[in-house]
């Protein structure tokens, strides 16, 4: 039987974005040997009806449920010729609440965006934005990209082809969640054979955060210099168990938002921690997370401390860095 850490989970809803992600997905699977799982939410809508004394009557769902099979048969169809064992699913149920729920259970949720952000996504909370707040395994969110590489691709415009991860960026903070996201990261840089490199921001010159309000006779050079020490401190730790991977590392002048946001031009995965509180206040705010998914150019990965039971059973946090 394949045990359930084994398997990547894909929502899809017959959009281009939810393809796309589904690609993405697809070659997950195959590459960490994992088996696939699509599936297809809805919420059967309810009108009111003046002649039921203000009841509700609701819609027959038949209609409804025979599209949800036929966008996961097009789904199964597209990821055949992989020869990945797959398994469709359709759920009743708000899509983030059906993919947070079936988080429990996968080593990966997958899921797409068209990739437009903006506020009315941070507050109204679209699967892209709630699901990594809430899931309890690492996230990736796969932006729409189409052949020029634009945000807000239409629908029907030509899907790129999913490129190999031969480049992933992990950012490093010092916090335990960005520790998880680094073992993470290494994950998938060796099962990909891609090149590592992680990333400290230091905002020394912009002007903002903490270090504006710094005496202006501190030495900001040391200052970088002892957040480079300290990088190297938590990628050494955690290269212990892999010896034979070597791992970039650049401590630079900018917020860990603006420096990942940059880094996804150039980059196949970016990988980022975060607290995972979720809830209105998680959305809205705008943590570093938050603002990379919705800027990014390449495939995200989030990883929360929700997902530290998922790691600790895995072998992904070591003993001694389990609290």
């Amino acid at each position: 039987m394949t045990h359930h850490d084994d398997v990547v989970l894909v929502g899809v809803d017959g959009s281009a974005a939810s393809l796309h992600a589904l690609d993405w997905a697809a070659a997950q699977a195959q590459v960490h040997g994992r088996r696939l799982q699509v599936v297809c939410s809805y919420s059967l809508p309810s009108f009111t009806a003046a002649s039921l004394d203000g009841g509700y009557a609701a819609l027959d769902d038949s209609a409804i449920q025979e599209g949800a099979r036929a966008v996961l048969a097009e789904a199964q169809a597209r990821v055949a010729p992989l020869g990945i064992p797959v398994t469709a699913t359709v759920a009743t149920g708000d899509a983030a609440g059906v993919l947070v729920e079936m988080s429990h259970d996968v080593a990966l949720a997958v899921v797409g965006t068209r990739g437009r952000g903006g506020f009315a996504d941070r507050l109204l909370g679209t699967v892209s934005s709630a699901l990594p707040a809430h899931a309890f395994c690492p996230t990736v969110v796969v932006p729409l990209r189409g052949p020029d590489n634009a945000r807000g691709a239409v629908d029907d415009a030509p899907l790129e082809p999913v490129a190999p991860v031969r480049r992933i960026v992990v950012g490093i903070d010092g916090s335990p969640q960005a520790d998880l996201a680094l073992r993470c990261a290494i994950t998938e840089a060796e099962a990909w054979g891609a090149e590592l490199t992680a990333v400290a921001g230091v905002p020394v010159g912009s002007g903002t955060g903490i270090l504006a309000w710094l005496p202006a006779a501190v030495d900001h050079e040391q200052v970088l210099a002892d957040a480079a020490e300290g990088l190297n401190v938590v990628v050494d730790r955690a290269l212990a168990d892999h010896p034979g991977l070597t791992v970039r590392r650049h401590v630079l002048d900018g917020t860990g938002a603006e420096l990942l946001t940059e880094f996804s031009t150039a980059t196949d995965l970016i990988v980022v921690g975060s607290r995972g509180r979720g809830g209105f206040a998680g959305l809205l705010l705008g943590s570093t997370s938050q603002a990379v998914l919705h800027h990014a150019v390449c495939p995200v990965m989030v990883v929360t401390s929700r997902c530290k039971q998922f790691a600790e059973r895995t072998g992904e946090v070591p003993p001694e860095r389990r609290v």
